[in-house]
């Protein structure tokens, strides 16, 4: 790490690698030094359209490379624990793409073996690092809008992919639970806690994923969260918080960078802006870098205990709703 400068490694050529590699240009201490993928074309051209230094045509060969400090692991969920312990296996600090594993077991193993490596290792939340989640987690937190007593997260859109993509290959860990209802759960947990209780239902698929879930977190006798994913149909991707006192609006695309509007029941209204620097993925790359300078393993703010939390609420819900991902869940 010369002169405090982390240098970036990325697995994985696809979209989101392109958003994170975007991102990763306006952070500082920070440089992309190498991409690997299985297909040195793909690899070759990453590298040119972020003028990379390195490819590799394959994700070892880059793992590797002496000069990578950390690696990005952009690739599909069912190989995010064996890229993950390849990385550090080969003594890298890793980001891994939500979700970290596709069960509380993977998971596990992948954090018991950045532990072992004393290595950092997180899990690529980048909504939690976003300054519009973080000021409803605060507006929640002082009691601004009272008590929280109803909270509805949606996040669904019409997949128009075949049944062998990832969003309904059941080999590939597809599904909307572990691909966007990840970040509902999120959510939930982040502003509300563990909840006493849950429910879940889904519609799945021929192949036994969830084409659509619908899951209800209760908190105590009257609190409730409403969450449901689908890639069934188009929906505005909205977040309400609802309080004794008023209530907080994250609107179309809420997990994204956006606006956070408090409506209070006696009328008045207030809206927070944020500027963001690039698409909103160099606050989790910032988070890295400043935890690996300062010789930290995991993250305060999204430490390898969330992680675990969040997985293991998603293994029940899957659990309720008769979901197995047949590789897998051993």
């Amino acid at each position: 790490m010369e002169n405090q400068c982390i240098k970036w490694g990325i697995i994985g050529t696809g979209r989101i690698a392109h958003t994170f590699a975007t991102a990763l240009q306006v952070v500082t201490n920070s440089e992309l030094a190498a991409v690997g993928s299985r297909d040195m074309e793909k690899a070759t051209q990453f590298a040119s359209e972020f003028q990379i230094p390195k490819a590799y045509g394959s994700y070892e060969d880059l793992m590797k490379d002496p000069e990578v400090d950390v690696v990005y692991i952009a690739t599909p969920h069912n190989l995010h624990e064996t890229n993950t312990l390849l990385a550090l296996n080969h003594h890298k600090h890793v980001l891994c793409e939500k979700p970290m594993g596709v069960n509380l077991q993977e998971s596990t193993r992948m954090i018991e073996k950045a532990k072992t490596e004393n290595l950092f290792l997180m899990e690529a939340l980048w909504s939690r690092f976003l300054p519009n989640i973080i000021k409803t987690k605060e507006i929640v937190t002082s009691g601004e809008i009272g008590e929280v007593k109803l909270m509805t997260v949606f996040f669904s859109l019409r997949s128009k992919n075949g049944p062998e993509h990832r969003h309904f290959n059941i080999d590939l860990c597809g599904g909307s639970i572990l691909d966007i209802g990840i970040y509902n759960i999120f959510l939930s947990l982040f502003l509300l806690g563990k909840p006493q209780q849950f429910t879940a239902i889904a519609g799945l698929s021929e192949q036994g994923g969830d084409n659509s879930s619908s899951y209800t977190f209760r908190y105590n006798n009257d609190t409730l969260s409403v969450m449901y994913s689908s890639f069934m149909g188009e929906s505005p991707i909205v977040a309400e918080i609802h309080g004794t006192k008023g209530k907080v609006t994250l609107e179309h695309l809420w997990f994204c960078p956006g606006k956070v509007k408090v409506n209070y029941l006696d009328g008045r209204e207030n809206i927070f802006e944020f500027n963001v620097k690039s698409n909103g993925y160099e606050y989790e790359a910032e988070e890295v870098a400043t935890c690996i300078l300062a010789g930290k393993t995991q993250s305060d703010l999204w430490s390898w205990s969330d992680s675990k939390q969040l997985m293991s609420m998603m293994d029940a819900i899957r659990k309720e709703c008769g979901i197995t991902y047949p590789a897998h869940d051993k």
